[in-house]
């Protein structure tokens, strides 16, 4: 009996003591976590006409290459448009210098662009100048 009393007369002061010390909690956010998140700067690209930089090394063998230029100006693509064909296309990639279309792009029997890849920016991005937010100690395994 006089353990069971000494047990609950600790985890009542426990308790006490735990609601005398009590601090709010605030979020990493701040107060108001149901504020909505202010929009980041806008960044500038890397590059800016294309052509005029050089090519952005991978860091892993099958990575899709980043696009090392500013794409701001370039026309949304469409079902009948897209402007990267212009000059990654295999009509005038060598006339632009520019790197080719790899042949994952192409359908295999019918040598055609596959419709499934014409929105470009879905796996290649654009480079911005940014500051890295974390520290990144990555090494990519292409040499």
């Amino acid at each position: 009996m006089k353990k069971t009393v000494t047990i609950l007369m600790a985890s009542l002061l426990t308790v006490i003591v735990g609601c005398a010390s009590y601090e709010p909690l605030v979020s990493m956010r701040g107060v108001d976590v149901a504020a909505p998140d202010a929009a980041p700067e806008a960044k500038a690209y890397s590059g800016k006409r294309p052509g005029t930089q050089p090519v952005v090394a991978r860091t892993f063998s099958t990575q899709p290459p980043v696009i090392p230029h500013a794409v701001d100006n370039f026309d949304e693509v469409t079902l009948t448009e897209n402007q990267c064909l212009d000059c990654h296309g295999p009509a005038n990639y060598v006339k632009k210098n520019s790197p080719k279309l790899g042949d994952s792009h192409f359908v295999a029997a019918t040598k055609a662009f596959d419709a499934s890849r014409h929105v470009c920016t879905s796996c290649h991005v654009a480079q911005v100048d940014a500051p890295a937010l974390v520290e990144n100690r990555f090494i990519g395994n292409i040499k």
